[in-house]
C-alpha cells in the first residue's frame, strides 16, 4: 500500500511523536489530544483506511498489540480503567483515514462522558427485525 496519512508520516519519524511501542507490523504512540494521560493509539504499519478494509490476520496483529499495552498503559499512569475504541468512518468519528485503536485511561474523577443509549428495542419488534437484518448479512 502506498497511501501516505499523518500516521504513516509518524512511523517513518517525519512528524515528532512519544512512541511507546513498536513491532514488526504495529507502532502505537501517544494521541496528540488525549483524553487523558497516556491515551495511547495502535496502529497497523501498513495503512488500511478502517475495520472494513483490513485483512483479518493483520487485524489480529493489531489487537494484540493492544492487549498486550492496554494493562501496561493503565499501570502505567495509575488508571482506574480502560476504554478501547475504533471510529470507523466520518460518521462515527474518524478524522484519520489509517485505521486506530485508541487505548484511553480512565478515572473515576476524569471527565469524560460516555455516549448515551436509545430505548429502541422498547416493544421487542424492532430489535428482532435488526438482529434478523443483520444475521442476512452473515
Amino acid at each position: 500500500m502506498s497511501k501516505q496519512t499523518i500516521f504513516t508520516k509518524i512511523i517513518a519519524g517525519d512528524i515528532p511523536h512519544h512512541k511507546i511501542y513498536e513491532d514488526e507490523s504495529t507502532f502505537a504512540f501517544l494521541d496528540a489530544e488525549p483524553v487523558n494521560p497516556g491515551h495511547t493509539l495502535v496502529v497497523p504499519k501498513e495503512p488500511y483506511q478502517n475495520i472494513y478494509e483490513i485483512p483479518q490476520d493483520d487485524f489480529t496483529k493489531v489487537m494484540e498489540t493492544v492487549h498486550r499495552l492496554a494493562p501496561k498503559i493503565k499501570d502505567g499512569v495509575s488508571a482506574d480503567g480502560i476504554n478501547i475504541g475504533i471510529n470507523n468512518e466520518p460518521a462515527a468519528g474518524q478524522e484519520v483515514m489509517h485505521l486506530h485503536v485508541h487505548i484511553m485511561p480512565r478515572f473515576d474523577s476524569d471527565s469524560f462522558s460516555h455516549w448515551q443509549g436509545q430505548d429502541d428495542y422498547h416493544d421487542d419488534v424492532r430489535g428482532k427485525e435488526i438482529a434478523e437484518n443483520i444475521r442476512e448479512e452473515l
